[in-house]
C-alpha cells in the first residue's frame, strides 16, 4: 500500500473491515447504481436532481427512507388543526370578545392574524419541512449559534404539559360526574346535624356551580402556602389522562395521527350541536346581539391591540416546537404556504364559532339570573309596601304574581324617582341583562362554572354535559398531541433515542411532577405555570426564529429554499413581513408585556373559604422565585448555547447536525457534527466545493483544491470522521490507477 493511501476503519453490519480508496474507486462500477440512490452523489448530477444535492446533507438516506411520515394530507392538516385549536379558543377568545368591544375585537384580531400569525406559522412550516428535523434539528441547522431556541422550545413545551394536562384531567373529572340526573352540581347540598337541616353556608354565599367547583372538585385551599395533601380525585384523573397520552404517542404519528380523525373533528360537532341547541333556548338571540354590538372607540386602545397580537401568538401554537415537528414528517414538495393559511383560517373561524356559542349560552343564563333577580327584589317590593313604599307608585298594569324584567324596570325607575334620596337603603338590585352579559368570564370560570351552570337548566341537562366535557377532553388531547410531540421529536432526531422509551420516560416524569397541580393548592399552581412559564419565554423563542431565518440564514437564501421546495416563489408580501414587520411588531409585543409585568406585580386569584368568594393575593417570596425561575429556565438555553458556541468550548460542528460518510461507495452522514463551511453551504462535501464544483467519483474529474493542503482533507474541515478518507489530489503524485 503506497504511503499516500489513507484508510480507516468503519463498521458495515456488524463486520470491521478496512475498505481503500482503491477499493471504493475499483468498484465505482459496480456500486453505480448505489451512488445514484444516495441522498448526496459525489459526480455529474443531472440538472433536474441539483435540489437534491443541495439537500442531501440534511440526513441519512437510511434515515429518509425510515422516517415516519403522514398516511395522508387531511390526517396532517387535522394534526395541526387539532394542535392548533385547543382550549383556548373555547374559553379565551370569547372572554376578550365580550372584554373588549364584541365584533369590534374581531378587527384587529383579523389584522393581527395576516401579518403575525400567518407570516409566522407559515415559516415554521418551512423551516419543518425543508430541513425535516425537530426544533433542536432546525435551529442548529440555521445557525449553531441559536441552537438553543430549540433546547428552549423543548422546555416551555414540558412546562405547559406538565400543567395543560391537569386541566385535560379536571374535565375528565366532570366528565365521569355527568352520568347522573339530576347533575351533582345543579343545587347546594343540604348539611344534617341532631336538630334541623340547612344549606351548605359556603354554597349558599356563592352558587351551586361555584360550590362544586372549588369544594368538591378541587377541595382548595385558602392560599398557595397551604399545600393540604394531594386530592385523590383529581390524582386518578390525572394518572388517567397521562395513559391515555401516553398510548396515543407510544408510536409516534402512526397512532396519534389516528387518534386525530376524532380528536380534531369531534369538538366540532359538539359546537355545532350546541349552537343549534342555544339559539331554541330564550334568552339566547341576546346574548348575540351583546356579542355583535360593536363597541369601536375600544378599538383605539393599545391594551386591546396587545391582547389580540398575544391571543393570535397563542392560538396559533407558535414557538412550541409542536409545528415544526408535525410539519417535519411532510415530504419537501409539499405546500406548506397552502396548509399555513389553511390552518390559521380554519384557527379564526373555530374561535368565532365557539364565541357564538359561549354567547348564545351566556345569554340564556343572564336570563335565568335575571328572573332570579327580579323575583327575589319583587318580594322585597312586596314587603316594603305600605311601609317603606307608598302603594300608589306601582303602575296599575303590574301583577305581581308575574312580574317581567320590563315591569320591573319600569317599577324600580318610578319608585327612585319619587324616592331618590332613601332608594339606596331599599337595596334593590338592578336586573339588568346588559350588566349580566358585561361579568367577563374566562378560563375554568367559563367552562367549570358560568357553562355547567347554564346547563343545569337545558333539557336533559346530563347529555349536554357529557358532550361539552368530552369535547374539552378532546380539545385538550389535540394540543397535548402536539406539545408533546414538539418534545420527542427534537430528542429523537438529535439523540437517536428510542421513541417508545422516550415516550413512556417523558410521560412518567411528567406525571410526577404534575403531582404539585393536584394538591389541593394545585389550582394556584395552574395560574403560576400559565402566567408565567409561557407567555415570556415563546415571545423570545419566535422573536428569535423570526431574526434567525431573515437576518442570519437570510430572507433571500430562505426564499430561494422555499421556490426550490414549492416550486413556486411565495408572495413579496412574506419577504418584507420576516425581515422587517414581524420582528418590530414581536419586539413591541415583548416590550408591553414586560411593561404589564412590571405594572402589575405577580398576584394570583384566591378562594376564601369563610367569605365564599375569589379575593387577589400576592406571592408568597418563594412564590416569587418560583415564578421568576419559571422564565428564566425557560429561556436559559439560548445565551447558555450561545456562549458556549462563541467560546468554542461546544464545537460549532456539533449539534446533531449532518455531515458526508461513505458506505460502500455511497454517501450517508454521520449526524453527530457538521462543518463550519457546511454552515454557510451545507451542499458543500468535498473540501468546501459547491455542488457545481464537487468532484466526480472518476480520479480523472476531481479538481485541486485552492489553497495548501490541511487537515480538512482527512476530517471534512476538521469536524467529522468519514467512513473514507478522501486523500488531497495534491498530495498524490501521478502514478497509475492500480496504485491509487
Amino acid at each position: 500500500m503506497p504511503k499516500n493511501s489513507k484508510t480507516v476503519k468503519r463498521e458495515i453490519d456488524d463486520d470491521d473491515v478496512t475498505e481503500s480508496v482503491k477499493d471504493l474507486l475499483s468498484n465505482e462500477d459496480s456500486c453505480e447504481d448505489s451512488f445514484k440512490k444516495s441522498s448526496l452523489m459525489v459526480g455529474d448530477v443531472p440538472q433536474n436532481k441539483e435540489r437534491d444535492v443541495e439537500e442531501g446533507s440534511e440526513e441519512e438516506e437510511e434515515e429518509e427512507e425510515e422516517r415516519p411520515a403522514w398516511s395522508s394530507k387531511l390526517q396532517y392538516i387535522l394534526a395541526q388543526v387539532g394542535f392548533s385549536v385547543g382550549l383556548g379558543n373555547v374559553w379565551r377568545f370569547p372572554y376578550l370578545c365580550q372584554k373588549n368591544g364584541g365584533g369590534a375585537y374581531l378587527v384587529p384580531y383579523f389584522i393581527l392574524l395576516v401579518v403575525i400569525g400567518i407570516p409566522l406559522f407559515f415559516l415554521e412550516l418551512a423551516v419543518g419541512q425543508r430541513i425535516r428535523r425537530g426544533s433542536i434539528g432546525v435551529w442548529n441547522y440555521i445557525s449553531p449559534r441559536l441552537g438553543g431556541i430549540g433546547f428552549a422550545s423543548c422546555l416551555v413545551c414540558f412546562f405547559v404539559a406538565l400543567y395543560y394536562n391537569v386541566i385535560i384531567g379536571w374535565s375528565l373529572f366532570y366528565f365521569s360526574q355527568s352520568f347522573q340526573h339530576p347533575l351533582p352540581w345543579h343545587e347546594c347540598p343540604l348539611v344534617k346535624n341532631k336538630t334541623n337541616t340547612y344549606i351548605e353556608p359556603e354554597c349558599e354565599k356563592s352558587s351551586a356551580t361555584t360550590f362544586y367547583w372549588y369544594r368538591v372538585a378541587l377541595d382548595i385551599s385558602d392560599s398557595i402556602a397551604e399545600s393540604g395533601g394531594l386530592n385523590w380525585k383529581m390524582t386518578l384523573c390525572l394518572l388517567v389522562a397521562w395513559t391515555m397520552v401516553c398510548l396515543a404517542m407510544m408510536k409516534g404519528i402512526q397512532s396519534s395521527g389516528k387518534v386525530m380523525y376524532f380528536s380534531s373533528l369531534f369538538p366540532y360537532v359538539v359546537l355545532i350541536c350546541f349552537l343549534v341547541r342555544a339559539f331554541l333556548l330564550k334568552g339566547s338571540i341576546d346574548g348575540i346581539i351583546h356579542m355583535f354590538t360593536p363597541k369601536l372607540e375600544i378599538m383605539l386602545e393599545p391594551k386591546v391591540w396587545r391582547e389580540a397580537a398575544t391571543q393570535v401568538f397563542f392560538a396559533l401554537g407558535l414557538g412550541f416546537g409542536g409545528v415544526i415537528a408535525f410539519s417535519s414528517y411532510n415530504k419537501r414538495d409539499n405546500n406548506c404556504h397552502f396548509d399555513a393559511v389553511l390552518v390559521s383560517f380554519i384557527n379564526f373561524f373555530t374561535s368565532v364559532l365557539a364565541t357564538l356559542v359561549v354567547f348564545a349560552v351566556l345569554g340564556f343564563k343572564a336570563n335565568i339570573m335575571i328572573d332570579k333577580c327580579v323575583e327575589m327584589n319583587t318580594k322585597k317590593i312586596i314587603d316594603f309596601l305600605g311601609k317603606e313604599i307608598n302603594p300608589s307608585l306601582i303602575p296599575h298594569h303590574i301583577n305581581f304574581s308575574n312580574v317581567s324584567p320590563e315591569d320591573y324596570q319600569q317599577m324600580t325607575s318610578v319608585i327612585q324617582g319619587v324616592m331618590e334620596n332613601d332608594y339606596p337603603r331599599l337595596g334593590l338590585d338592578n336586573c339588568d341583562i346588559k350588566e349580566e352579559l358585561n361579568k367577563a368570564v374566562q378560563g375554568t370560570g367559563l367552562a367549570f362554572i358560568a357553562f355547567t351552570e347554564a346547563m343545569t337548566h337545558f333539557p336533559a341537562s346530563p347529555f349536554w354535559s357529557v358532550m361539552f366535557f368530552l369535547m374539552l377532553v378532546n380539545l385538550g388531547l389535540g394540543s397535548m398531541f402536539g406539545t408533546i410531540q414538539g418534545i420527542l421529536t427534537p430528542i429523537v432526531d438529535t439523540f437517536k433515542v428510542r421513541k417508545e422509551y422516550l415516550t413512556v420516560g417523558c410521560c412518567v416524569l411528567a406525571f410526577f411532577i404534575g403531582l404539585i397541580f393536584v394538591q389541593r393548592s394545585g389550582n394556584y399552581f395552574v395560574a403560576m405555570f400559565d402566567d408565567y412559564s409561557a407567555t415570556l419565554p415563546l415571545l423570545i423563542v419566535v422573536l428569535l426564529e423570526n431574526i434567525a431565518v431573515a437576518w442570519v440564514y437570510g430572507t433571500d437564501k430562505f426564499f430561494e429554499d422555499l421556490k426550490d421546495m414549492l416550486g413556486f416563489t411565495p408572495y413579496r408580501f412574506y419577504y418584507y413581513m420576516w425581515k422587517f414587520v414581524t420582528p418590530v411588531l414581536l419586539l413591541g409585543l415583548l416590550a408591553a408585556s414586560l411593561i404589564q409585568l412590571g405594572l402589575s406585580p405577580p398576584s394570583y386569584s384566591a378562594w376564601n373559604q369563610q367569605l365564599a368568594q375569589e379575593q387577589t393575593l400576592s406571592y408568597p417570596p418563594w412564590g416569587l422565585a418560583v415564578c421568576i425561575s419559571l422564565v428564566v429556565t425557560a429561556i436559559l438555553p439560548v445565551p447558555v448555547v450561545f456562549i458556549l458556541r462563541c467560546l468554542n468550548i461546544i464545537d460549532e460542528n456539533a449539534g446533531g447536525l449532518s455531515t458526508v460518510s461513505y458506505k460502500k461507495g455511497r454517501i450517508i452522514k454521520d449526524t453527530a457534527c457538521r462543518s463550519r463551511e457546511e454552515d454557510e453551504d451545507d451542499a458543500s462535501l468535498l473540501n468546501a466545493k459547491t455542488p457545481s464544483e464537487a468532484p466526480s467519483p472518476m480520479p480523472a474529474n476531481y479538481r485541486k483544491q485552492n489553497g495548501p493542503p490541511s487537515s480538512a482533507d482527512v476530517a471534512l474541515n476538521g469536524s467529522c470522521s468519514t467512513g473514507y478518507t478522501m486523500p488531497n489530489i495534491t498530495d498524490i503524485p501521478d502514478m497509475p490507477e492500480s496504485d491509487l
